[in-house]
């Protein structure tokens, strides 16, 4: 387990829209935590959309002026808290990561921009190149498909394999 004084070891999946970046990231949670990892995800949007539901309570005490508002239900809590991003943009990264602080290994679904391991899941009907042609930041192309890129390209269809390579690259 990681200390709550050391970064969470973390790995983002990218992809364009329709690449399969969300059913990976359920199949390699599902496969992580089968092998004992404690695993937390976050989900990156670069859409400026309401995250809380408006009208509801919470909602009207951040209207209110209140600096962050936090959910408890008997199964869940949720907190819902400015993201100030000015000041470095990894904040978002680094508060989520406090939340997560007893977990092994964070997997971010998206965030082309982030300076952390990334793998781009790929495939041919999206119709669009893979980024990871242009993005030499990208460690590695996930997809069945054969792929023009410089990058290693691991089969999409073998897991086990992924969920090993994510293992290494993580350290975890």
């Amino acid at each position: 387990m990681i200390s709550s004084q050391q970064p969470i070891p973390s790995v983002h999946i990218v992809g364009r829209r329709n690449s399969g970046k969300t059913t990976l990231v359920c199949e390699l949670v599902r496969s992580l935590s089968e092998r004992g990892l404690k695993v937390a995800t976050i989900k990156h949007t670069h859409h400026n959309h309401e995250l809380d539901t408006p009208g509801k309570d919470s909602w009207k005490h951040r209207g209110a002026g209140a600096a962050g508002v936090g959910i408890l239900s008997p199964h869940l809590l949720a907190a819902f808290v400015p993201s100030e991003r000015s000041d470095s943009a990894d904040s978002g990264y680094r508060q989520l990561a406090a939340m997560f602080s007893d977990s092994d290994l964070l997997l971010i679904e998206g965030d082309l921009h982030a300076d952390r391991i990334k793998l781009e899941v790929w495939r041919p009907e999206v119709e669009e190149p893979p980024y990871a042609q242009h993005d030499t930041s990208i460690h590695a192309v996930i997809s069945d498909a054969a792929v023009d890129v410089s990058q290693d390209v691991w089969r999409r269809s073998d897991v086990s394999f992924i969920v090993e390579r994510i293992k290494e690259l993580a350290d975890v």
